[in-house]
């Protein structure tokens, strides 16, 4: 496998990001970097999956917030994102490897008594993660994602399908539209540079153009397969605690919360909210206010 790194220099001097880079080596020398901010004594600890083409710059508002509760934070970049190795061809990339690679943080640094947060491919990731790896796994909160099985109508996503056409042929992402499309406020120009420092050339892009092509739709996908397995094995059976908190404002995910809170038990009698005047990245739009609701649901 190929793969490339940005260059730190890239990273430097980022707009309310001053937290220590952290890294683990999985793969003949891929490396996953990651934030850890906290106790590492911290009877709870709470990891955070982003998604694309985002990294963990996106959770910047969210962190202090989470560690000053005395919970530790583990905030991972996905490989092919933020400061984490990037494999440069498409065929290095699939459902299956971002499932493992992310599952190195949890043994690598023998992490227990984690609540995950997810959004996005985050939640795609981290349905399957906590299914695999339930011990260690206290609790779980989801933010407009959705765990696919397939849907036998496409029209009805075709706000995704565009997406996943436009990703996968573009010449070179626009990182910085697609996250201001994707968000209410208006992002400043050293934000919007911040989420382009990991793609300093089209050669960088690999893993957020070809994303969206990994996500499974189709019923028959071994994929969709697979997630209803795991649905049935483990989700529809699921009594530890299960969060969502979607935001009203995401064209591809708004109301699909109701899904998981009608299916998974752990959902039952949970502060589900609804996140107002929140976009798809409602991390960005309303950081603070959900990591507030997260300190207060996990105590």
């Amino acid at each position: 496998m190929k793969f490339i790194n940005t260059p730190t220099k890239r990273f430097t001097g980022l707009k309310d990001y001053p937290f220590k880079p952290n890294f683990i080596e999985i793969n003949n020398g891929l490396q996953m970097h990651y934030v850890d901010e906290g106790p590492k004594d911290a009877k709870q600890t709470i990891l955070l999956l982003h998604g694309e083409p985002s990294w963990s710059y996106l959770y910047r508002k969210m962190i202090p917030v989470l560690s000053k509760a005395g919970h530790r934070v583990i905030a991972p970049d996905l490989i092919g994102f933020g400061k984490s190795s990037k494999p440069i061809e498409f065929d290095d990339y699939s459902y299956q490897n971002h499932v493992n690679w992310t599952s190195e943080i949890l043994k690598q640094l023998d992490l227990d008594n984690v609540t995950l947060f997810g959004q996005d491919w985050g939640g795609l990731i981290g349905f399957r993660l906590v299914a695999q790896y339930a011990e260690k796994f206290s609790s779980m909160a989801i933010a407009n994602t959705t765990f696919p099985m397939g849907i036998s109508d496409l029209s009805k996503i075709a706000v995704f399908t565009q997406w996943r056409d436009y990703a996968k042929k573009t010449d070179k992402m626009n990182v910085g539209k697609v996250l201001q499309n994707s968000t209410v406020n208006q992002l400043s120009d050293e934000v919007i540079a911040a989420y382009w420092a990991p793609f300093p050339e089209k050669a960088y892009m690999a893993g957020a153009k070809i994303f969206p092509s990994l996500v499974p739709i189709e019923m028959d996908n071994p994929e969709c397969l697979l997630n209803k397995k795991i649905w049935k094995e483990t989700w529809l059976t699921w009594e530890k605690p299960f969060l969502t908190l979607f935001s009203d404002k995401d064209p591809m995910f708004s109301g699909q919360d109701i899904y998981y809170q009608k299916n998974i038990p752990g959902a039952l009698g949970q502060a589900h909210q609804v996140i107002k005047d929140g976009g798809h990245f409602l991390q960005e739009d309303k950081g603070k206010e959900i990591a507030d609701v997260l300190v207060n649901w996990m105590q």
